[in-house]
């Protein structure tokens, strides 16, 4: 069953896109097959387990074969934008290759092959390929345009242009590489250099969602259950006895629901503030995607250990929730 066809047209171009920038050797329509698959498999498994507590299994099989699709899109797009970003570091190490194979006096086609090492991985791979397709009569030109389609990168595929360039302008194209990879290393070392100044930014968001948000509804959860259970002993007749400025009633909110609302705003803040960090550290904020689980699962786990200390010291040193 070719399930790819079940995806909007939209989400299957980015589909085939990323799985081939991931360097996955099996077809788009197998590998989304096997995603579908184990969703299914998955949800049901835990819907079967779920049901013994008693939980609706079909709310529970729809949410968990959502999420784990969720989950398997976007590991594909980090495999495939870590791809990338790995032949953009050993970029211009291979144009610094290709240079000195071109000062050594070999022909432009034969220092391009020339420059595949294994050390290049994963670029190796696509400088292979575009040497086949010189190797049979394809043109040169042709076949670096290819490549810089194929790897999909913006910095290659201008770099790439750039060379596309000195070619039909004829001019000398091994100091042309040799400037470009000077500027490409200068480039990355500057992009290091601008995020270890941002890390600062990194760690104050980290600290104020991890430790900061869920500190502060946790307690402010237990000063409302506090007050709920304080205006329900109340008797009726108390505001009319006394001459107060103000009047104390009974609040109608349940304790559950200040708990599953504050759970719910820590969950969007969590993955809000995680998007953040990937976006300020790195400037994608699918890099911010790794941090959401580990981020949830500390500022829950914060959450209710204030919630637990708080409980212990007022039951029992102020005996003031029941």
């Amino acid at each position: 069953m070719n399930t790819l066809k079940l995806i909007p047209k939209k989400l299957r171009k980015s589909y085939e896109k990323n799985i081939s920038n991931a360097g996955i050797k099996i077809s788009p329509e197998k590998y989304v097959s096997r995603l579908f698959f184990t969703g299914i498999i998955s949800a049901t498994l835990l819907s079967l387990i779920l049901f013994f507590f008693k939980v609706n299994p079909i709310l529970t099989f729809v949410l968990t074969f959502f999420i784990l699709q969720i989950i398997f899109y976007f590991r594909l797009s980090l495999l495939a934008t870590a791809r990338i970003k790995k032949m953009e570091s050993v970029f211009p190490d291979f144009i610094q290759l290709m240079s000195s194979n071109l000062r050594a006096g070999l022909t432009v086609d034969k220092a391009f092959l020339s420059s595949a090492r294994p050390e290049l991985a994963p670029l190796d791979e696509e400088i292979l390929k575009t040497g086949r397709e010189i190797a049979t009569g394809q043109d040169i030109i042709l076949a670096f345009r290819n490549m810089g389609k194929r790897v999909d990168s913006e910095k290659i595929e201008k770099i790439i242009s750039l060379i596309i360039s000195g070619l039909k302008a004829g001019g000398n194209i091994s100091t042309l590489l040799e400037t470009t990879a000077s500027n490409m290393r200068e480039k990355e070392f500057l992009e290091k250099r601008a995020a270890s100044n941002v890390l600062m930014y990194v760690i104050f968001i980290f600290v104020a969602v991890g430790f900061g948000a869920p500190l502060l509804f946790g307690l402010s959860s237990i000063l409302v259950e506090i007050i709920i259970n304080l205006t329900a002993q109340l008797p009726s007749a108390q505001a009319t006895q006394i001459n107060l400025p103000f009047t104390l009633s009974y609040l109608g909110l349940s304790p559950k629901f200040i708990l599953y609302f504050s759970l719910l705003f820590l969950i969007a803040i969590d993955i809000v503030s995680s998007l953040v960090i990937g976006l300020v550290n790195k400037g994608d904020e699918k890099y911010g995607l790794k941090y959401i689980f580990p981020l949830i699962a500390l500022s829950i786990g914060i959450f209710f250990g204030v919630r637990f200390f708080l409980y212990r010291v007022l039951v029992e040193s102020f005996s003031i929730v029941s």
